[in-house]
């Protein structure tokens, strides 16, 4: 799959920070996805031995979420951990998964932020923008910002706002679980963030691409078989 390299990666702390602020603008909040024939996942985990990690990448069919593709790629990382910054750190990672796919994904859901950043722009925006797909951010977790509660119901959501701005949505995915934080990637609107997360989560609070992702960086996934999702909702 193509990959634009937008700038370098050894890099500064500061000079990251100018990179990721010099780009902001180039974020599309526009939605150009319509029905998806592909979705990927991405998913990438470390060693709390050493800086080696593993990034996955896995491709989902639409609307039957079968496994049809995937890489996993396992490299030294290059930056130090920095909230806020995390692209810098993983982004290399997933974008070497990425460039050994031989299709292409026309949805992408990245587990970590979109523009509900402090920057606007996490891991999926920065992400989006090198691989000039669609992407969707997801997190189990508040970067930034304020909500309400939302309802019990699968489905409910409160907007996430920082400021005067709504910068994504804490959505429950399934009910009784705690939500997730859906905002914009690249080339979405928050709608269809939303109706994307939903449609690719079918009743657990995770989409299956995450389900399928995360194993795959420990070597627990293989094309070919029959896969039952086991990460706990």
């Amino acid at each position: 799959m193509k990959v634009t390299q937008l700038h370098d990666w050894a890099v500064s702390v500061t000079q990251a920070l100018e990179m990721q602020l010099s780009l902001v603008a180039r974020v599309s909040r526009v939605s150009e996805i319509t029905v998806p024939r592909l979705i990927a996942g991405v998913d990438i985990s470390t060693s709390k031995m050493s800086e080696m990690a593993t990034g996955a990448v896995v491709v989902l069919s639409y609307p039957e979420l079968k496994l049809v593709a995937m890489e996993v790629v396992s490299e030294e990382l290059g930056f130090p951990y920095i909230p806020g910054l995390l692209s810098f750190r993983e982004e290399p990672l997933i974008l070497a998964a990425f460039e050994k796919l031989t299709v292409t994904p026309d949805l992408v859901l990245v587990d970590g932020q979109g523009i509900a950043h402090p920057l606007r722009i996490g891991l999926a925006s920065h992400l989006g923008l090198f691989l000039d797909k669609s992407m969707i951010g997801y997190a189990k977790s508040c970067l930034c910002g304020r909500h309400q509660v939302p309802g019990d119901d699968p489905g409910s959501y409160a907007e996430l706002v920082d400021g005067s701005e709504i910068i994504g949505a804490a959505l429950r995915t399934r009910c009784g679980a705690k939500s997730v934080y859906v905002s914009v990637g690249h080339k979405v609107d928050l709608p269809a963030a939303i109706h994307w997360v939903l449609a690719c989560c079918r009743g657990c609070r995770l989409p299956e691409s995450t389900q399928l992702a995360h194993p795959a960086t420990g070597g627990n996934l293989r094309l070919g078989k029959d896969i039952v999702a086991s990460v706990a909702g």
